[in-house]
C-alpha cells in the first residue's frame, strides 16, 4: 500500500514500484493497512500539514501499529521525518513517534558561507551499515534530495547512512522493518530503484513467512 493523504509524489512512487514487479494499492483506507504485506510512506511538503492530513484521516494509529507489527515499511523524504516525535517546522507539531527524535531545520550557513535552502539536487551518502534493503548499495552513492528539514533521531541505532549539508545529518534510517530515506529513490536513477527492488524483497519474503 502507497499511503495516500495528498502529501506524496504518488505517481513516481507507484510507478518506481511497478518496475520491480508490483502492483501497488494507492489508498487513504486506513482499512487498506490491516492486509498490507508492506507499506510506502512518501511525502512532500510541510510537516505539520502532512501530520494534520493523517490524523484528519485516521492514518495515524494505524500506521503506528504497521510499523510495530514487523511487516516492511518505508518511508521517504518528509515520509522519513513523519516518524519521529516532533516536528520544529512551523508552527511545530507532534509526528508519529515510531523513531525517537525531532525533525530541524538545516542550517542556512556553512563556516561564514550562505548555503541554498532547501537542499536541492544530488549528494553522497555515506552508509555506515548493512541491511536488506540497502543490499548492493555502495557506500558514498548519490541520490536525488529536496528538503529543507532533517530528521535527528535521538539514539544512533537506525542511523545507517548520513549526508553532510551544512552539517552531517540522518538520510538513511534503517532498523528491522522499518526503512527511511531523506532522499527521494524514485529521482534517483538505477541506484534509488534498487533500494525500491530491495524493499518488494523484504515484503515478499515477509509474505512467504506469513
Amino acid at each position: 500500500v502507497v499511503v495516500d493523504y495528498e502529501s506524496g509524489n504518488l505517481r513516481s512512487v507507484s510507478r518506481a514500484l511497478e518496475t520491480c514487479g508490483v502492483s501497488p494499492l494507492v489508498s487513504g483506507d486506513p482499512a487498506d493497512l490491516r492486509d498490507a504485506d508492506a507499506v510506502v510512506l512518501p511525502g512532500v511538503g510541510a510537516g505539520p500539514a502532512a501530520m494534520s492530513a493523517l490524523n484528519q484521516r485516521g492514518l495515524s494509529g494505524p500506521l503506528r501499529e504497521f510499523a510495530e507489527s514487523g511487516r516492511p515499511f518505508f518511508g521517504i523524504c518528509l515520509g522519513l521525518q513523519l516518524l519521529l516525535d516532533w516536528t520544529d517546522e512551523e508552527p511545530g507539531a507532534p509526528c508519529l513517534g515510531i523513531v525517537p527524535g525531532s525533525v530541524r531545520r538545516l542550517p542556512d550557513r556553512e563556516n561564514g558561507t550562505a548555503l541554498k535552502i532547501p537542499h536541492m539536487g544530488w549528494n553522497s551518502v555515506a552508509l555506515t551499515d548493512d541491511h536488506p534493503a540497502l543490499h548492493g548499495i555502495d557506500p558514498g552513492s548519490y541520490f536525488y534530495f529536496v528538503h529543507s528539514f532533517y530528521a535527528e533521531p535521538t539514539r544512533p541505532e537506525g542511523v545507517l547512512g548520513t549526508t553532510e549539508y551544512g552539517l552531517h545529518f540522518c538520510s538513511v534510517y534503517a532498523k528491522d522493518n522499518v526503512v527511511a530515506t531523506q532522499f527521494h529513490p524514485e529521482k534517483s536513477g538505477p541506484v534509488g530503484l534498487r533500494i525500491y527492488h530491495n524493499f518488494v524483497a523484504m515484503a515478499a519474503r515477509g509474505a512467504r513467512a506469513s
